[in-house]
């Protein structure tokens, strides 16, 4: 496959994790729809959502299907398989739900979803390889690939028993790109030796890397080119080769025009750019904050209804605010739900993290917020 299917003219993909959101917490449509004409109209058309994004297969219904012809633009969607709770038949009847919920007729890509340590074992044993590409000979995707949170040995493992998968979907960012937790460039070199196009998801971190750490935001200050934060990340993502697109997880308008702004007419990072780069990855080297990017996985099927990440942005935020500040934060986010103290230590949250973040260990640090 190549790298480009022609449709293409923008690096730049639209992640549909994070769409805008109305007080009642449904997804703005109105809003959705004024993002998606803003992105067709600079020549973007990949969107990317997923079965397990609440709302978001039935908003780019609204938003885009019955608005675009179906050949103007790609779309992605992906079949989850959690490490429990999904049995084999309601696998494999996911695609369908996506199909009605989204009513695009099929999709351009289809991703084996969120493969990690924990569940890959469970597309083994329910024959998800062997699914999608019966899938795909029937019409119903055009190319299938998998989303990846692990190990360089497990892609290659992957890569190696699987090598008609046709893209890989990867989390990178420069923040992660040395991270031992994530092995952001080890897992991108594994996929360009095996010739395997990258999706880039995760390039702004969740949200963190355009709000920086105070460090961070200094060095990028010091330039003075009037850049947004969000620019530095994905400039420095959308700089690789073999890129088949990089997902912004856009939540506003403005968030839309921003990305826009340098990624329509897209320039790589020039010499000196790279090395202000390395200045903020060392300033995060030395940061201590949880690098949490609020998927809210791990939430999902917490038996204590713990609001993990709401829990670590107050732990992040306690550094230099006043106590009784981050205390009364604490105490709002935790209203009704589970403290960090009620954690019976299950481990359901670290089975399914991304970050592959010690939750349980965290979750004891933050018992001083009580």
């Amino acid at each position: 496959m190549s790298v480009f299917t022609g449709k293409e003219k923008l690096k730049l993909g639209f992640g549909l994790m994070r769409l805008p959101k109305n007080e009642d917490g449904s997804i703005d449509v109105p809003q959705t729809s004024q993002m998606v004409d803003r992105f067709i109209g600079a020549g973007g058309t990949y969107f990317d959502t997923a079965f397990a994004y609440p709302g978001s297969e039935e908003a780019i219904r609204q938003a885009l299907v019955v608005r675009y012809p179906r050949d103007s633009y790609t779309l992605a969607t992906k079949l989850m398989v959690p490490p429990e709770g999904v049995n084999e038949e309601d696998a494999k009847r996911e695609i369908y739900t996506s199909l009605e919920r989204s009513g695009a007729g099929y999709f351009d890509y289809y991703l084996v979803h969120a493969i990690q340590r924990s569940n890959y074992k469970k597309y083994e044993e329910y024959g998800i390889w062997d699914y999608v590409k019966q899938l795909k000979d029937l019409g119903l995707i055009r190319h299938y690939g998998f989303s990846f949170h692990a190990d360089p040995e497990l892609l290659e493992e992957l890569l190696q028993k699987h090598p008609d998968a046709e893209f890989v979907q990867l989390q990178i960012n420069y923040a992660d790109w040395e991270n031992p937790g994530v092995n952001s460039r080890i897992n991108y070199e594994i996929c360009k030796k095996y010739g395997k196009p990258v999706v880039v998801m995760e390039p702004v971190k969740g949200g963190i890397l355009a709000d920086p750490i105070d460090a961070a935001k200094a060095i990028f200050d010091r330039e003075n080119n009037g850049m947004s934060y969000s620019s530095w990340a994905l400039r420095f993502v959308a700089s690789k080769d073999n890129l088949l697109a990089v997902l912004s997880g856009m939540s506003s308008i403005e968030q839309m025009q921003d990305n826009l702004s340098f990624m329509k007419d897209f320039r790589p990072l020039d010499e000196h750019e790279e090395e202000v780069i390395r200045e903020v990855q060392e300033a995060y080297n030395a940061d201590k904050s949880i690098p949490c990017t609020a998927c809210r996985y791990c939430t999902k099927g917490c038996p204590m209804e713990i609001p993990i990440p709401d829990i670590f942005t107050v732990q992040n935020r306690k550094k230099g605010s006043p106590e009784f500040r981050t205390k009364r934060e604490y105490a709002i986010v935790t209203q009704n739900k589970g403290k960090a103290s009620d954690c019976i230590q299950c481990g359901q949250c670290e089975g399914v993290c991304p970050q592959h973040l010690p939750i349980i260990d965290l979750l004891v640090e933050c018992q001083g917020l009580e």
